[in-house]
């Protein structure tokens, strides 16, 4: 059965298809008409890698018993005609798990032992570690094969209080509701499993979709690595509360602690008020049983701080029956359907919005610089031209003297090479510093006062104010590397400028910044974390593991905000200085070629209209590139064919299918 959520992912990976497709030939095009220089082809693969990278990650968030499992099972997996993920009464969910798929990787299923966490590395280093991991194979044509392996994830074992106070499980300060449960024997109940990867050719996953399933409360809170990278980097994130219940405190402890949007237009959340079939009743009509629903809708969005349509009222069970049993009534009635359809067309379309932006600026960049290659040719046949006809008519020594002018001018650019290397060179040390700035060690150094207040034992009554003052001097060295990269910027515009004037090149450095994002991430992230060293959180902090994880995540995350910023930084250095290196090469051959025509035109009268008439050709040929470059643009960028509309069914009374 087709749905919003597959037709549009659908729609978006035929996208991707047709664009790798074309752009390949049009590298093929570039290639055959001497234009794949270094600068066009450097531009050529950012953008390969921009549009096969895409991943679009889907974070599934709740408490324990909220439906998370079974609402993947609904929208994803119903066509294999059964539940995949394990979903049923009580916790099923034990470990985070992600779903996506490796190419590089057979299906299978890895799991990282629950007894990591007695070490330091954190789930992105284990991730480099794949000996660390237990690996089973994953049948893909065998649905209660693939059943059976993913019920690993819930895998329990019970161990003493003091083993699942120090792996985090346990805190003396969370309600009682809130904790495992202690047996008669002293034993709690803990996961089996720190993280679950899932490689499976699905064919969304292909696509580059990433599924996160989180466990409750009590497992985020001990893993501060899920709560502070990987679920606020997820492009969406779905939080279930119950239907009956609504938002519980338990409920809006993890809302306001890890998923609150900080921008009210943000629309990278959606909440499923799930298991409505409870509050389905035969002694209630179907408009008392509606107007229940949407009652706690409403409720639920102004609590959480929402607007009503980014709450829908869904039951993950029913819409899994129905889509296996074929069912229309009951499919309507589950609001399954307005679920997928807020996920495809807010949520994904929102995503899928940024990327092709992303990539129709890279194609204008393209075109830009193949344009500017073809221009210089352009300029070049014009100079030939106007040289050669002032040739008509005249005797041996105008040639020759031309020939000599040509040489002087020859010599007058080949000076330019000196520029050149004074430009690199200066531009490579303050490239080097800027990079030191925003390099592992610079944020490790930045970060040491906070790592030695949390390793102090006992209450860390000072992290607070040693976290704030980690990030003034973090934003300090940003707005100095902002300083420092403008410099280099400015020195490159004007070199460009001057090289222009002066040796006739046609540079022009790249308009768009890398760094323009940089302040405003790590304002995001000091906000997002600042949180975990609040009052609430004191007791945690005092437990070493805890606290170490913390900032082990909190560097990570700073390493992967600013390295991005510095290869950002080294692509827009090297564009500029390959855009550099293609035009001098074009400049030269086209000395060779002007010396070449006079020396023809020196032994044959009859080549000067040769080669008059070669240069004609040649530039109705550029005007022919010109056009032709641009068409092939355009189909770069024409829009994917939308797929057939999906509209939302109207609500079926629920009481017709109890």
């Amino acid at each position: 059965m087709s749905t919003p959520f597959n037709a549009q992912f659908d729609q978006h990976g035929s996208w991707r298809r047709d664009f790798a497709r074309q752009l390949h030939q049009l590298r093929e095009w570039l290639s055959g008409h001497e234009l794949l220089d270094a600068a066009v082809d450097e531009r050529l693969q950012r953008l390969q890698a921009q549009v096969r990278g895409d991943k679009v990650t889907v974070a599934f968030v709740a408490e324990f018993s909220r439906g998370k499992s079974e609402l993947i099972n609904a929208v994803f997996f119903a066509g294999y005609g059964r539940r995949l993920m394990p979903a049923g009464a009580g916790r099923t969910t034990m470990c985070p798990a992600e779903l996506g798929w490796d190419e590089g990787l057979a299906p299978c299923l890895r799991l990282l032992p629950v007894e990591t966490r007695e070490h330091a590395p954190s789930l992105a280093e284990w991730r480099l570690r794949p000996e660390a991991w237990q690996q089973w194979p994953l049948d893909v044509d065998d649905s209660a094969q693939l059943a059976q392996m993913l019920a690993k994830v819930a895998e329990t074992r019970r161990v003493p209080l003091s083993q699942a106070r120090a792996w985090g499980f346990w805190q003396d300060e969370a309600h009682p509701n809130e904790q495992p449960v202690l047996d008669e024997q002293g034993l709690v109940e803990v996961p089996m499993w720190r993280h679950a990867l899932i490689n499976l050719p699905h064919p969304l996953l292909r696509e580059g979709l990433v599924i996160l399933d989180t466990p409750g409360l009590n497992a985020v809170g001990a893993e501060p690595e899920l709560t502070v990278n990987l679920i606020p980097q997820a492009h969406a994130v779905v939080f279930l509360i119950a239907a009956d219940t609504g938002v519980t405190q338990s409920d809006l402890a993890v809302w306001r602690a890890h998923l609150a949007p900080s921008d009210s237009g943000d629309l990278s959340r959606l909440v499923v008020l799930n298991k409505i079939d409870t509050l389905w009743d035969r002694l209630s009509t179907g408009q008392q049983v509606h107007a229940q629903i949407q009652r706690q809708r409403a409720i639920s969005a102004q609590t959480l701080g929402l607007s009503l349509e980014r709450v829908l009222a869904v039951s993950a069970q029913k819409g899994l029956v129905a889509k296996i049993a074929a069912d229309d009534a009951l499919l309507r009635a589950s609001g399954l359907m307005a679920f997928e359809q807020a996920l495809s067309e807010g949520i994904m379309g929102q995503r899928q919005h940024v990327l092709r932006a992303a990539v129709a600026t890279g194609v204008a960049h393209l075109q830009t610089e193949v344009v500017r290659r073809l221009t210089i040719r352009r300029r070049d046949l014009d100079d030939q031209m106007a040289e050669l006809r002032s040739l008509r008519g005249k005797n041996s020594s105008v040639i020759v003297s031309m020939r000599a002018r040509i040489e002087q001018e020859q010599a007058e650019f080949d000076a330019s090479a000196a520029r050149i290397q004074a430009l690199r060179s200066v531009q490579a040390r303050t490239l080097q510093s800027v990079l030191q700035s925003l390099g592992a060690a610079a944020i490790e150094a930045r970060l040491a006062p906070l790592r030695e207040s949390l390793a102090r034992g006992g209450l860390k009554l000072g992290a607070r104010k040693a976290y704030v003052a980690t990030f003034e001097q973090l934003r300090a060295a940003v707005d100095q590397v902002l300083v420092d990269a403008g410099e280099l910027q400015q020195m490159v515009v004007a070199s460009f400028r001057a090289l222009n004037a002066e040796f006739g090149f046609s540079l022009q450095a790249t308009a768009s910044w890398p760094l323009q994002d940089l302040a405003r991430d790590l304002a995001q992230i000091e906000r997002g974390y600042l949180h975990y060293l609040g009052l609430g959180h004191a007791l945690q902090l005092a437990r070493a593991d805890y606290s170490q994880r913390l900032i082990r995540a909190l560097a990570e995350r700073l390493a992967g905000v600013f390295g991005a910023a510095g290869q950002e930084l080294s692509l827009w250095s090297q564009s500029a200085m390959v855009q550099l290196d293609a035009q001098w090469k074009e400049r030269k051959r086209s000395f060779t070629r002007r010396i070449e025509a006079v020396d023809r035109i020196q032994l044959a009268a009859s080549s000067l209209v040769e080669r008059i008439a070669e240069i004609d050709a040649a530039e109705q040929e550029i005007a022919a590139l010109t056009e032709q470059l641009a068409q092939l643009c355009r189909e770069l960028l024409e829009p994917p064919v939308p797929p057939a509309p999906h509209s939302t069914p109207a609500e079926q009374d629920p009481t017709s299918v109890i």
